[in-house]
């Protein structure tokens, strides 16, 4: 078996995309550690997903796949994972940090004496030790965090701290792994998922972000960013003082007590990069900053940064987009 099994998770045979965050770690691992990964996946009727894991850079592909794992319980998949890991044998075992997750992981991490280390921002062998990173406090503080006692050891990642686009390709095969799970076990019985409002918004799928802080002095000014989403085919956010006010909905709120995101793009518009908002988009791949504070703590993150006035550059931004889209 591979030093590391990565476990995904799907819903309703979709992929949950922080699902190729968490095969992304496990290869990381994986390669740091000179050995191989592998990953599984949960549920019934999971055939089309494993075709689909079995295009990475894996040792193997497990398929999990049981009537009783159609619908999510923790009851059921804390058992299959369970039986997976006793068969398997990996040393490391990580998931997507995930609401799924957290409700299941550290019930499983339980059954072999282990403790869940959660919400890894970032890994890292040293000394032959595996140290995973954590924040505290709300991202003021980094603890490096190893294992103790003997293995399986159980990790979770942040979405967004590790990227997607980086799983490398490769050929695996995919093994069925048998379980045996009892009805009777399962003590609680799954209803229809909650479901957001029709106007809640999944910032955490967008390509393309603008978000806007205190910087833009009224409501009535947040109409020159509004524009500049729409010529960046982008959604707009907030950090928290805009959502406080009332200004736009909680549901587009980026950081600590918002929304953890990872887009293409990320312009921070008039924010001055408090640690509560820098851990919910650090993860973007590119970050453009505009703020008339040189010294504020969004350009010590952002890969480029404008020193000026909101209210001249970002219309001027806006035409130049417009423009170059024709």
């Amino acid at each position: 078996m591979s030093g590391v099994l990565v476990i995904t998770e799907q819903f309703r045979g979709a992929w949950r995309p922080i699902s190729w965050e968490a095969l992304a770690a496990g290869q990381q691992l994986a390669s740091q550690l000179g050995t191989k990964a592998g990953a599984a996946v949960l549920g019934s009727g999971i055939g089309t997903l494993a075709q689909e894991l079995a295009g990475k850079q894996l040792d193997r592909v497990y398929t999990v796949d049981h009537e009783l794992l159609a619908t999510y319980t923790a009851d059921a998949f804390t058992a299959a994972a369970e039986q997976l890991v006793r068969q398997m044998q990996p040393e490391y075992v990580l998931f997507p940090h995930t609401y799924q997750v957290r409700d299941f992981a550290p019930k499983l991490a339980a059954r072999f004496q282990q403790a869940l280390v959660s919400d890894a921002t970032a890994l890292a062998v040293r000394g032959g030790r595996v140290l995973f990173t954590r924040q505290l406090f709300q991202g003021k503080l980094n603890a490096d965090v190893s294992c103790g006692g003997p293995p399986p050891w159980f990790a979770s990642v942040q979405a967004g701290a590790f990227r997607a686009d980086q799983v490398r390709p490769g050929s695996a095969a995919i093994e069925a792994v048998p379980v045996s799970l009892d009805p009777a076990l399962i003590r609680t019985r799954a209803e229809e998922p909650f479901r957001e409002a029709q106007r809640a918004v999944d910032l955490s799928s967008a390509e393309r972000i603008v978000s806007v802080g205190r910087g833009i002095r009224e409501k009535e000014n947040l109409g020159i960013v509004e524009e500049l989403a729409q010529a960046l085919d982008a959604e707009l956010a907030a950090s928290r003082p805009i959502c406080d006010n009332g200004w736009l909905p909680m549901e587009r709120q980026v950081g600590s007590s918002g929304q953890t995101v990872a887009p293409k793009l990320y312009v921070a518009v008039g924010i001055s990069g408090a640690i509560q908002h820098l851990v919910g988009m650090k993860g973007a791949r590119t970050i453009v900053a505009i703020n008339k504070d040189a010294n504020a703590p969004i350009f010590e993150i952002a890969d480029y940064g404008i020193a000026g006035d909101l209210f001249e550059i970002v219309p001027a931004l806006t035409e130049a987009v417009k423009k170059a889209k024709g």
